[in-house]
């Protein structure tokens, strides 16, 4: 991808020996000790989970939020084979001062376009992967780390569980990095738990870099795990991890700079944990009782938030604003009194009890409060990934939010982890009441949305508005929200030189004046926009997209229980 020779045959070539040999080296030295049922189960509910998530699968291909950004990302991988994307300023006779190549998700950098995203997830996709294998792998994954440490005889509970709670459903359904964030996460757990090879271990870990820069703070516990106890381990680490953020910062520069007010001071953290770390020579008796009698303190902690703390943002950039508007809209269609500042991050331990259900939550309270005080060598990295995850991620989750889309930060780790400790916390109760205290709760949630598809007819619409493009156009967008939504969609899906015309502040239409000096320099300009009005000064419009559909529910107060109606209208003329 690097040298732009990305395809599926290099995957094919490159990428079967690779996953040959680490299943080689990954293999564990002692099995689980598993009957045939117990194993089959496992598999069934990962199969079923992969059958159903196909078949309520969503498309989501128009740029509105960040599926459709990693979807169009795909695209452009799977047809050029590599990074950037070019803007193709001579279609338009050259530069011009009105001229945007940049959309939501795309951003301008040195002469292209880059997606704003990491690129490991868009790889998965443009190789043939799709949101439901991966998250039917994923189902495995949690499945196997439940056999190995709370027992086989739990494990489908573990997975079953982990599989029908609704972000795992909405994840695996459309194209987020969550899942397979998840699947190299504790796909690295289970790989120390085999104690095989540790270098193996901490390259698939840090390798979870390359899917989401977040992960950096997920596998923080890793690096002092490795510093202290497992060389072997922080060298894959470091490994896999220096690829990841490698190509995130080769790839994808102006994310890196977006998030650097977040990511230096994780780096800084890092670089700390590995100057101290080296100095740890044992473990502080007290350890065990400080850190099981924080596990309970900090369940309060977050269960009374609410009650002392208002988490708000004030607007200081346009990202806050843009931000800002939509949580007011959120509020209007919600009946909520309208405070664009909140966040609502202080509901985020509710939020969990949503998805997996109070009993759900207690058992894992019980698990890792026990765990803790035990401080027992398997449990100790998945502990600790778990609950530093947990605790870092519900204080600031630093997403919009509106659920369903807002439960996306619950699915890497906490989700899982929090299901297999209790999993481990349930392993002496009946499997019968297990079973309806583990799964029974996610599924009362999940039921609102799980028979409902969303943005469906999204890749009908789009291939029928490309067809509608005459061959050998150069297309300008002349309205705001089609040309956040459609400009790398005409560009990279249908084919065409694509750029905006940038509009006065506060307007959703570019100046006439501007929009018809580009026409004059363009080659066979065809202009899109939103409705008919937008496009008369300039030709005959006529409609090429009428799309109908749902969309997800936004909801900030409660659990997302249904869907919205979506309509997107375009309309094309040429001038």
């Amino acid at each position: 991808m690097f040298l732009g020779w990305f395809g599926i045959w290099q995957m094919v070539l490159l990428g079967v020996p690779a996953a040959a040999l680490f299943a080689w080296a990954g293999w564990p030295r002692d099995a689980v000790e598993a009957n045939w049922a117990q194993a089959g189960a496992v598999f069934l509910v990962a199969v079923a989970s992969g059958v159903f998530n196909t078949v309520y699968a969503s498309q989501q291909y128009i740029v509105r939020r960040d599926p459709a950004t990693y979807e169009q990302y795909a695209i452009w991988l799977q047809r050029h084979g590599g990074l950037p994307i070019p803007e193709n300023a001579a279609a338009f006779g050259g530069g011009d001062a009105a001229l945007r190549f940049a959309s939501m998700g795309f951003y301008a950098h040195d002469g292209a376009v880059v997606p704003q995203f990491m690129p490991g997830a868009p790889i998965l996709y443009a190789s043939g992967f799709t949101p439901a294998i991966l998250g039917a792998l994923a189902v495995l994954t949690v499945g196997g780390v439940t056999a190995r440490l709370a027992g086989a005889r739990h494990a489908w509970i573990g997975a079953l569980a982990f599989a029908v709670a609704l972000p795992i459903l909405y994840t695996s359904r459309t194209t987020f990095s969550e899942i397979p964030s998840l699947v190299l996460l504790f796909g690295g757990i289970a790989l120390v738990l085999a104690g095989r090879r540790m270098f193996v271990a901490g390259l698939v870990f840090g390798l979870a870099l390359l899917v989401r820069i977040d992960g950096l703070r997920d596998i923080l516990p890793v690096l002092v795990f490795g510093m202290v106890a497992e060389r072997k381990l922080l060298a894959g680490v470091v490994a896999g991890g220096g690829v990841g953020f490698g190509a995130g910062f080769v790839l994808s520069r102006p994310y890196f700079d977006y998030l650097s007010g977040s990511l230096l001071p994780l780096l800084a953290i890092c670089a700390v944990v590995l100057v101290v770390a080296p100095f740890v020579k044992r473990v502080p008796r007290r350890l065990p009782g400080v850190a099981a009698a924080g596990v309970v303190l900090g369940v309060l902690a977050f269960a009374v938030r609410p009650l002392v703390e208002t988490v708000r943002r004030p607007v200081t950039n346009p990202d806050d604003e843009l931000t800002a508007q939509l949580i007011a809209a959120v509020q209007k269609a919600n009946g909520l009194p309208v405070d664009r500042t909140r966040l609502y991050y202080e509901d985020s331990l509710y939020w969990v009890v949503w998805y997996v259900g109070l009993p759900a939550l207690l058992l894992a309270v019980f698990g890792a409060f026990t765990l803790a005080r035990k401080m027992e060598r398997p449990w100790l990295l998945p502990t600790a990934i778990i609950l530093w995850t947990t605790v870092t991620t519900l204080y600031r989750p630093a997403i919009t939010a509106d659920h369903p889309f807002a439960a996306r930060r619950l699915v890497p780790v906490i989700i899982p982890g929090l299901v297999l400790l209790a999993a481990w916390g349930a392993r002496k109760l009946p499997l019968w009441a297990a079973a309806g205290l583990l799964v029974v709760p996610p599924v009362i949630t999940s039921i609102g949305t799980a028979f409902t598809p969303i943005e469906r007819g999204e890749l009908a619409a789009v291939q029928g508005m490309c067809d509608a493009i005459p061959e050998g156009s150069t297309v300008l967008i002349v309205e705001r929200v089609t040309g956040d939504r459609l400009t790398q969609v005409v560009r990279g899906q249908c084919g065409f030189p694509t750029a905006r015309v940038a509009y006065p502040e506060g307007k959703d239409v570019p100046l006439e004046a501007d929009v018809r000096r580009i026409i004059a320099k363009t080659r066979d300009p065809v202009l899109l926009a939103a409705e008919p009005g937008q496009l008369t000064a300039y030709g005959t419009p006529r409609q090429v997209m009428a799309l109908r559909t749902r969309q997800d529910e936004r909801s900030l107060v409660e659990a997302p229980d249904g869907t919205w109606s979506l309509s997107v209208d375009v309309w094309l003329a040429v001038p």
